[in-house]
């Protein structure tokens, strides 16, 4: 069962919610809240389990039926109900991926599961209803799960926080003529008309933002204050949730990290050509749309683009580039918080040089040569404006130049576009001393390299050897994790005890630094990054 008009799905509440009370005597909210913990949703009744910290946990819910068969690059379909009640205390399949840093190998496409974390007690009043986070994971788009978030201090804040599994990869996000022909609605409810978008991962997330708009008030959620938030891919996946139409009215507030890299959105042409290009490789040269549905998960694997993938324009679910709808207004009006980190490219510096060829040579030829894969022509221009001779050493350089042109004026242009039109905070992660969670050590520091920030919001599994956070940077994370839920609460970041953080002002170009011990506000972040000379440059090619 599904609703998808406000006054249908509220009124199915309110007479659930006055079942609840008449048959369990007590609020609502506390169904999922009592000692045996246990909740409704519309497909059946699910168990979970409670942490030694208090809370509780729904692990691997089924929000939408496996994507395989027939169903393999087609709109998610909404999972059939069960009767029995789902033993839901241990996470469920992640979806396909090589192994990486960022993700464990799967080879099962059954992954669309979603967990749901609350807190123990309750929250206040009769009937009262929280706040929910729903966590989108990065990983390019080809790796990661969800299982690697623990939002326990959310939790314990108060807040509801729901973490999702989506298709990634090649299963995620092919488009192809031969899909083009299926143009279906296979669950006939009129969510998803393109058959042939390649955005099916971002579909997923909006069919679990549907789950969690129709079936979080039986684990005490507020189904009208929810926030998507996600690092990275998860980031770009906020972006592109806000710029789409049949997400309109699923969430209320958006915090998007690190997600600004790829805010020119491919357009269906395009994605369609990789995608024949993708066919081909695989063997499929007829009958291509069954070809591609009968091959082995390994054989897709083997063959996708190891790099990573993003959206494309296909018309429906995304009809505009994203940097065209933030210019222009064309996206959903809810407050934002947005930011990056100081030292972004660092991590693809490490990943591309240091730990596969080797460092790049400090000499004017080799440094040249590596910024030309970053922006090709241009790269003698950019040699210039970031000399050499300015930095400790070559893959500093190019790191240097890499976090400013691919992460922060992006982000920096998008804050321009987003303020026009929404209350938008805006914030640097400036801890230079952060752990690297996810790489060896290199022959330079990463420091507040791309995704270190999220240490400092949920406990992450320990990958390769670190050290804890030290005591400014557990302060440092208190004060993230509080900015953080305040913002789902009530739309703002701020609150009793918090470093006062201001809304971004375009005249200003305002954000906060997220800085142990305490973060404060800087306005140089712009002028720190040289995003006059990359506009110019990208201007003028």
């Amino acid at each position: 069962m599904a609703f998808y008009n406000q006054r249908q799905f509220k009124t199915a509440v309110l007479l659930i919610l006055a079942a609840a009370v008449l048959l369990c005597g007590m609020p609502a909210n506390s169904i999922a809240q009592a000692a045996n913990p246990f909740a409704f949703t519309f497909s059946g009744p699910v168990h979970g389990t409670v942490t030694a910290a208090g809370v509780r946990e729904f692990l691997g819910i089924p929000y939408a039926a496996a994507p395989v068969g027939n169903l393999r690059w087609r709109p998610p379909v909404l999972h059939l109900p069960w009767f029995q009640t789902l033993d839901a205390t241990h996470f469920a399949n992640h979806c396909p991926q090589t192994a990486s840093p960022f993700g464990i190998a799967s080879t099962t496409e059954d992954c669309l599961f979603l967990n749901v974390f609350t807190p123990e007690a309750n929250g206040g009043g009769r009937g009262e209803l929280r706040p929910v986070m729903v966590w989108i994971h990065g990983g390019a788009l080809v790796d990661g799960e969800s299982n690697d978030y623990d939002p326990t201090a959310f939790a314990k804040d108060g807040v509801i926080v729901v973490t999702i599994n989506y298709r990634l990869g090649i299963l995620g996000f092919l488009a192809h003529p031969a899909l083009a022909a299926e143009k279906t609605d296979p669950d006939h409810d009129g969510d998803f008309a393109a058959g042939s978008a390649g955005d099916y991962g971002l579909m997923d997330q909006q069919l679990a933002l549907r789950w969690v708009r129709d079936n979080i008030v039986f684990f005490g959620g507020d189904p009208l204050n929810v926030t998507i938030f996600g690092e990275s891919a998860g980031g770009l996946s906020v972006f592109s949730q806000l710029a789409s139409p049949s997400s309109a009215s699923l969430f209320q507030k958006a915090i998007i990290e690190s997600g600004a890299y790829q805010l020119t959105t491919q357009t269906l042409a395009t994605a369609e050509a990789a995608g024949t290009a993708f066919a081909t490789a695989a063997g499929c040269s007829s009958q291509i749309a069954a070809c591609l549905r009968a091959l082995p998960v390994s054989t897709l694997l083997a063959n996708q683009n190891p790099a990573g993938y993003t959206p494309n324009i296909d018309g429906e679910f995304l009809p505009l580039s994203l940097g065209t709808a933030l210019a222009t207004g064309q996206f959903h009006h809810v407050p934002i918080i947005q930011g990056s980190n100081h030292d972004e490219w660092r991590l693809f510096t490490a990943l591309d040089f240091d730990l596969t060829i080797g460092p790049i040579a400090n000499n004017e030829a080799a440094y040249e040569a590596a910024l030309a894969s970053l922006v090709g022509p241009a790269a003698p221009f950019v040699a210039t404006e970031y000399p050499l001779a300015s930095f400790p050493s070559a893959d500093l350089a190019f790191a240097t130049a890499g976090t400013d042109v691919v992460f922060a004026c992006p982000a920096y242009g998008a804050d321009l576009s987003m303020s026009q039109f929404v209350p938008l905070s805006t914030y640097e992660f400036n801890d230079e001393n952060a752990p690297q969670d996810f790489l060896p050590p290199v022959t330079f520091p990463y420091g507040a390299a791309h995704a270190s920030e999220l240490q400092y919001l949920f406990n992450l599994p320990i990958t390769v050897p670190r050290p804890p956070l030290n005591a400014q940077q557990l302060q440092l994370s208190s004060s993230m994790q509080q900015y953080w839920t305040n913002f789902a609460k009530s739309g703002t970041p701020n609150g009793s005890g918090l470093p006062i953080w201001q809304q971004f002002n375009a005249l200003e170009g305002n954000s906060q630094s997220l800085i142990p011990p305490s973060p404060m506000q800087e306005t140089t972040f712009a002028t720190n990054h040289k995003c006059a000379f990359w506009a110019a440059l990208l201007a003028a090619q």
